[in-house]
């Protein structure tokens, strides 16, 4: 099997995401409680049994509030930069040494057959990362929880063959919102959360011919709905001369339901 991937889970409640080839599966964040995550990968046919190792991306509950439990059942490696280990020590309970690993941010790992880049992001979190993965001239960009765009991060993920990018909410529900003013200036800050509109703006500079598939993930259960992350990201990208549905599809992820496994080919 080529390099084949799975949204596992997104949203403000629970963030995990698979990925692997025939010889190595990796586990990123595990932000369910762990029966939750069994059953998310019981719902692709998955054995967490075959999974390799868990890579972690920052310290917030949504991320990793089953890791603990799902990588002492699973006896199941964990990387993660020194930072966030300090930060999730107390949240995930005892790991053992030979279970601890780091992950250094702007990084590459060789797994198996896959390449991991990780690379820094702007976010409220002790030291977060995220990552991009490589197989046979194949990329898939994994990239949420972040407050804007850099140009660097736009030159790591640029033209990657699927991108599981960052829509978290839509402005104005944001700002007509119940949330107070603290929260809102947080989320709209360089450290919180990328935008429906401000993701078609970072799109538009990563896209390339190799692209066809970006999932719009870490939706806003109170600020943001998937018709219309879907519909302004589209818009948005279409303004921008992007075909949507010709050169590029957009999917939706779920906090509770996985994608289908996609095979990047």
């Amino acid at each position: 099997m080529t390099l084949h991937f799975s949204v596992l889970a997104s949203g403000s409640t629970g963030n995990a995401f698979y990925i692997g080839t025939e010889k190595e599966k990796i586990l990123v964040d595990a932000g369910l409680s762990g029966k939750e995550m069994t059953r998310l990968f019981s719902e692709i046919n998955v054995d967490p049994n075959s999974l390799s190792k868990i890579l972690v991306t920052h310290e917030h509950s949504d991320h990793i509030k089953g890791l603990g439990i799902f990588a002492r059942k699973y006896n199941l490696p964990i990387y993660a930069n020194e930072q966030t280990w300090k930060a999730m020590d107390g949240a995930i309970g005892k790991i053992e040494l030979d279970q601890k690993f780091i992950f250094k941010t702007e990084e590459t790992k060789t797994f198996g057959d896959i390449d991991v880049e990780s690379f820094a992001v702007s976010h409220d979190a002790a030291e977060p990362m995220f990552y991009t993965f490589h197989h046979n001239g194949k990329k898939v960009a994994l990239v949420t929880d972040l407050g804007y765009v850099s140009e660097r991060i736009k030159k790591t993920i640029h033209g990657a063959d699927a991108l599981i990018f960052e829509a978290n909410h839509d402005i104005e529900m944001l700002r007509m919102g119940r949330y107070p003013w603290s929260v809102k200036r947080r989320i709209l800050g360089d450290s919180g959360h990328v935008s429906n509109d401000d993701c078609a703006v970072a799109l538009k500079d990563i896209i390339e011919n190799e692209t066809k598939r970006i999932y719009l993930a870490h939706l806003s259960k109170d600020n943001n709905m998937k018709d219309l992350a879907r519909m302004s990201v589209e818009n948005g990208l279409n303004d921008y001369g992007f075909s949507v549905g010709d050169h590029v599809t957009l999917h939706d992820t779920d906090p509770k339901s996985p994608t289908p496994i996609y095979e990047v080919v």
